[in-house]
């Protein structure tokens, strides 16, 4: 048995459409357009489900016969969420307050089948080594994390910059595979059947 119905993307994300490619999935992606702004004293973990649910909605309701998975992601340091950089300079700021500390990386998943919608938000912990000010200011000046949150991409250049994780790789990259196969069991779809999708 294959997958029951056609699968949407909810994001413009290269490394989420690689994600799912990686496990063979045929599937389509829609970029919706949703503000990100954060609500007043809205903690990162709701800031990204609100905001996962969000984009998938719009997806879906255009879409009511797919399979819908809408995702967000950012970098939480001490409580303080950081977003995709404005500028390099911006970028060299971020990467300096991670510079030999610890942060959480929050990603916010949601699924939409059939008018139910189910959501999660799965979080990693990354521990960046201590690097040099020159350090620093090559990686920003790469330009690599220019559109990520935290303005870095551990899967790239950054791999360089971290000393240890705990938790989920793929959570940190953008797209918790794990925990988005949990909430697809509960569609009632199992993993045997996660591993054949076809358009």
């Amino acid at each position: 048995m294959a997958f029951p119905v056609r699968v949407i993307l909810a994001s413009g994300s290269p490394r989420r459409r690689e994600l799912l490619e990686s496990l063979g999935w045929t599937f389509s992606v829609r970029v919706p357009d949703v503000p990100e702004a954060p609500l007043p004293g809205e903690s990162p973990e709701s800031l990204c489900e609100r905001l996962a649910v969000a984009k998938g909605t719009v997806v879906a309701e255009e879409n009511p016969e797919a399979l819908v998975i809408a995702a967000d992601t950012v970098v939480d340091i001490d409580g303080t969420v950081l977003g995709k950089p404005a500028d390099p300079g911006d970028s060299y700021r971020m990467i300096s307050l991670l510079n030999g500390r610890t942060h959480r990386v929050h990603s916010g998943i949601a699924v939409f089948l059939k008018g139910r919608v189910a959501s999660d938000v799965v979080t990693s912990e990354v521990t960046f080594r201590r690097l040099c000010d020159g350090d620093l200011r090559a990686y920003a000046g790469s330009g690599e994390g220019r559109d990520k949150a935290g303005a870095y991409a551990i899967q790239g250049l950054g791999s360089l910059l971290v000393e240890s994780i705990r938790g989920c790789y793929f959570n940190i990259v953008g797209l918790p595979l794990s925990r988005i196969g949990r909430l697809l069991e509960g569609f009632g779809i199992p993993v045997r059947d996660q591993w054949r999708v076809h358009a």
